[in-house]
């Protein structure tokens, strides 16, 4: 009986145990860049300007309109210097969760911007809402670059494409 009663506890623990996003985002992330909620921007889009901080092939797949890519491998200091002078611009970063966008987040506070915001669950939660993104052709789209198939567990609200 206390074997079965162990194992008992051993499944709710496990099955309670699961990360919810915001255990993820806690765990993954140093809180360096405040967050900003889809809705907050939804609600104040034209006040950002946006900047995506995944891959090409990402990016390609779908973002969020008026999206500018700076990416994360070959995130450059001198685009983005020349593309946004004013370092008091209102920046929204942004990648599939909010991890990625931290980090480019950290880089540009480093190089003097100001007004830096991370989205919070990324592009995953702004599909997962229900708000729009675009392909690079600017159509709307339904696909969503899950990155991997650990990521992609976080997207609910698109078809997930891996390539």
């Amino acid at each position: 009986m206390k074997f079965l009663i162990n194992i008992l506890f051993f499944i709710s623990f496990i099955s309670f145990s699961q990360d919810s996003l915001s255990n993820l985002l806690e765990k993954s992330t140093k809180h360096s860049i405040p967050f900003i909620s889809v809705e907050q921007l939804r609600a104040n889009q034209q006040n950002f300007i946006l900047l995506d901080a995944r891959e090409l092939e990402e990016y390609n797949t779908s973002h969020l309109q008026n999206a500018i890519l700076v990416g994360y491998k070959n995130f450059s200091v001198e685009r983005i210097q020349q593309q946004i002078k004013d370092k008091e611009t209102p920046l929204v970063v942004y990648c599939s969760l909010g991890i990625r966008s931290e980090k480019i987040g950290e880089q540009l506070e480093k190089l003097g911007y100001t007004h830096i915001q991370n989205l919070y669950g990324g592009i995953f939660e702004w599909k997962n809402k229900g708000y729009p993104v675009f392909n690079n052709q600017k159509e709307s789209t339904e696909k969503v670059h899950a990155f991997n198939k650990r990521w992609g567990k976080w997207l609910h609200n698109a078809e997930k494409v891996y390539e």
